[in-house]
């Protein structure tokens, strides 16, 4: 990629800083409208002729496409940096590349030299969750900035920092959402939600895809990153509307147990400076250390390559249209309250009026104060990115020697699946020459060996062990803290295969490093062929993010399916098919989904009494259903089944799951385990359920381990899972149910569950 860039630089890189805003349009020029207007948004198409513009006009900027999104549009790459710097980038990403790889340097004399020749290279994202607005609109006035203005400030910046800008991280989703938008602003459905996912097949969750890398869009943004390994990232978010109005680091207790303490220093002093400069600008309702914690890579991938990771969260507003925050909705939030002063929230808002201008200043002002702090800094952030590099690379005494995947195992796809998530990290795997025993265990050759002593040890360390998520508590003996997000990511239980941890010589020759293995799926022999079942997959205008990730899944395999929308069931599709497939959504969206006046008529209803007794025919008539997590409880209603939820009536204090792994125990008679073992891993996530079971014609296939269920992560009142049935068989009529209590697929991670929702799929 440098390379290509370098070439694309050589025609406009040696114009003079005094040409740098002359003829180089604003916003308003170009669009009509300054960014951040009210009622106001640009789409893809529009911003990215911006950018394209302001690299034809600035001497400081260059454009670069990384690829094409999952629907094909541009996914680009601004490099904004002073001309002199763009005439000897080359230079500049090597030194770059020496400080991330600390193996690569001779000496102290070279390392001095580095320190005093490098800049600082900053990542800004923007506009991950397309409904958050203000991030896409805020990355055009901000280019915009750094293209034009002669302002010292800027000048200091441009001379000492390497920006690379990604102005939006999810082209399709802001495309669709500002056209959405801009049809319907003045109407009564303005600022209405969009009626399907604003990432083609992941919605909200595509920042949750930073180990997986299963979009195109987060292979771009990896592939950047690892082709600078930025010192800071800063990825740009909004929240709800009734808390604080901004916040930037410190996180919240924990931190991934395998981030360098001198990164975590580094972020949080980052975010205090960032935090320091809005409130002294007169900014009110500024938060550190509040809601957002460091322990999930899911999200945070740079902290694993030396880089500072800073999230920032503004409040949101109705899309592009301003809303009125009441005073007294403003309260207490985790580890803060936005209606009191206190030391991490020193400046409240007092609630008032709220629009996408606010927004974007905020978000702007955010990160010209990251950046400004990029550059005057510019040796410390070089000298603790080595520092971090040099750490990893002379092993932590906490690590083992190596990591061992022995050859041959039985689940090939998760080992290639995990193979490929490492290598795609920059983690260097290697082979065994031969066969090797060490620890009394004996590997076969072509067994695959990490060596902890290399610049990205702490990802794979953190991707191999197993998750033991702190018990914290609000006071001594008080209830827990419950996690924010999911709390387990170990790929031997996702993916299903075996790693081992070694301290010791290995004594056996190794490989070169490997490349990324491609990773497939073998679908079952009853899915293949002209005898395999037809498959429908039910598609709300609720659209869930699991029904997109499922889609993901079955598109990347080249399984057949259709979808169907309610008036495609209510019609009578349901006769051209004999499996039907409910992911996770609940019984009355799926019932009754948007109401009318909510959305244009086309998108409102459900499936309604006329699709409902289309479904129930479809089982009685022959055909299979499977339902997944909530969308059980309305098959369940549907058919008079008498089950219930386990955990029914009980409180977050007495149970609660965010995102563990446990332990599955399978009846192997049952055709939907066939193939697989007694035992299993399975997800279990926040709407995941157990269950009582007191009808006859229910057959249980898994329950939740019993005893202590837990494998990985945190689990609030297992005892209540522990044993329950987790997924149920039931004939009605001439046709079947399998009800699904967890996710097979969550987030397209769970290898170790897929075979259990093909086996289920069939005639």
């Amino acid at each position: 990629m440098i390379r290509r860039l370098i070439l694309a630089l050589v025609a406009h890189s040696f114009l003079g800083p005094a040409l740098a805003a002359q003829g180089v349009p604003t916003p308003r020029d170009h669009f009509g409208f300054d960014m951040g207007e009210d009622r106001k948004l640009a789409n893809w198409d529009q911003l990215r002729a911006y950018y394209e513009t302001l690299a034809t006009q600035s001497p400081r900027v260059a454009i670069e496409t990384l690829g094409p999104t999952e629907i094909g549009q541009p996914f680009v790459m601004l490099t904004i940096t002073s001309p002199e710097n763009h005439a000897r980038l080359a230079e500049l990403h090597e030194i770059q590349m020496k400080l991330a790889d600390p193996r690569t340097i001779s000496g102290a004399d070279e390392l001095e030299r580095l320190f005093d020749m490098g800049k600082t290279v900053v990542m800004i994202t923007h506009g991950i969750h397309a409904t958050e607005v203000g991030g896409s609109q805020g990355a055009a006035r901000l280019a915009h900035i750094m293209a034009s203005s002669n302002d010292e400030k800027i000048l200091e910046i441009l001379d000492n920092v390497i920006f690379l800008q990604i102005p939006s991280l999810n082209p399709d989703g802001l495309q669709w959402v500002a056209d959405w938008y801009n049809e319907h602003v003045g109407t009564e459905f303005e600022a209405a939600p969009l009626p399907w996912l604003y990432q083609f097949y992941t919605g909200h969750d595509n920042n949750r895809d930073w180990y997986a890398f299963t979009q195109n869009e987060t292979i771009h943004t990896v592939g950047a990153q690892n082709e600078w390994h930025p010192q800071i990232v800063h990825d740009i978010h909004q929240m709800g509307s009734n808390g604080a109005r901004i916040f930037f680091p410190p996180y919240i207790e924990p931190w991934e147990p395998n981030i360098d303490p001198a990164l975590t220093t580094a972020v949080s002093q980052l975010g205090t400076y960032m935090a320091a400069e809005l409130t002294s600008q007169g900014k009110k309702g500024v938060v550190v250390n509040a809601q957002y914690d460091a322990f999930t890579p899911a999200r945070a991938y740079m902290h694993y390559h030396a880089g500072a990771r800073i999230l920032s969260e503004t409040a949101s507003a109705r899309l592009a249209s301003p809303t009125t925050i009441a005073p007294e909705s403003l309260g207490p939030g985790r580890n803060f309250d936005a209606s009191k002063r206190s030391w991490n929230f020193p400046n409240p808002w007092p609630g008032g009026d709220w629009g996408l201008p606010d927004i974007v200043d905020y978000q702007t002002s955010g990160a010209l104060a990251l950046l400004t702090n990029a550059a005057k800094n510019r040796r410390y952030w070089l000298e603790n990115f080595y520092g971090v590099n040099k750490r990893a690379v002379d092993k932590w005494d906490d690590w083992p020697d190596v990591w061992i995947i022995a050859s041959g195992q039985e689940n090939q796809t998760g080992v290639k699946y995990a193979l490929r998530s490492l290598v795609m990290a920059d983690v260097e795997v290697h082979q065994a020459e031969s066969s090797f025993s060490v620890e009394e265990m004996q590997f076969p050759a072509g067994s695959y060996v990490i060596p902890m002593n290399q610049p990205y040890a702490g990802f794979a360390n953190s991707m191999l062990e197993i998750q033991n998520y702190p018990d914290l508590r609000e006071y001594p003996g008080g209830p827990p803290q419950r996690p924010y997000d999911v709390t387990a990511h170990t790929f031997g239980y996702l993916f299903d295969f075996e790693a081992v941890a070694i301290d010791g010589h290995l004594g056996v020759g190794l490989s070169a490093p490997i490349e990324a293995p491609d990773f497939d799926f073998r679908l079952p022999d009853h899915l293949v062929g002209s005898e395999a079942p037809r498959i429908a997959m039910y598609k709300s205008w609720q659209e869930p993010m699991p029904e997109g990730w499922q889609r993901w899944v079955f598109d990347e395999y080249e399984m057949p399916y259709d979808t169907l929308h309610d008036a495609d069931i209510r019609g009578g599709a349901l006769s051209g098919y004999d499996v039907l497939l409910f992911q996770a959504q609940d019984a009355q969206s799926i019932r009754e989904g948007y109401d009318q006046g909510e959305l244009p008529e086309r998108y409102t209803g459900g499936l309604a009494h006329q699709g409902i007794a289309a479904v129930k025919a479809f089982v009685e008539n022959g055909g299979r259903v499977i339902a997944i997590e909530a969308a059980t409880e309305f098959v369940a209603d549907l058919f008079d089944l008498d089950i219930s939820k386990s955990t029914e009536g009980l409180s977050n204090t007495d149970f609660y799951i965010p995102g563990s792994i446990l332990r599955l125990e399978l009846d192997t008679s049952s055709q939907i385990n066939q193939g697989m073992r007694s035992e299993v891993s399975s997800w279990y996530w926040r709407s995941s359920m157990a269950y009582e079971v007191n009808d006859s014609r229910v057959r249980v296939a898994a329950r939740y381990g019993s005893g202590d269920p837990l494998l990985s992560g945190w689990v609030l009142g297992g005892e209540h899972i522990a044993g329950k049935p987790a997924i149920l068989e039931v004939d009605i009529g001439d046709g079947s149910l399998v009800l699904f209590g967890f996710q097979p697929n969550y987030r397209a991670q769970t290898v170790a569950t897929w075979p259990l929702l093909f086996n289920a799929i069939r005639k």
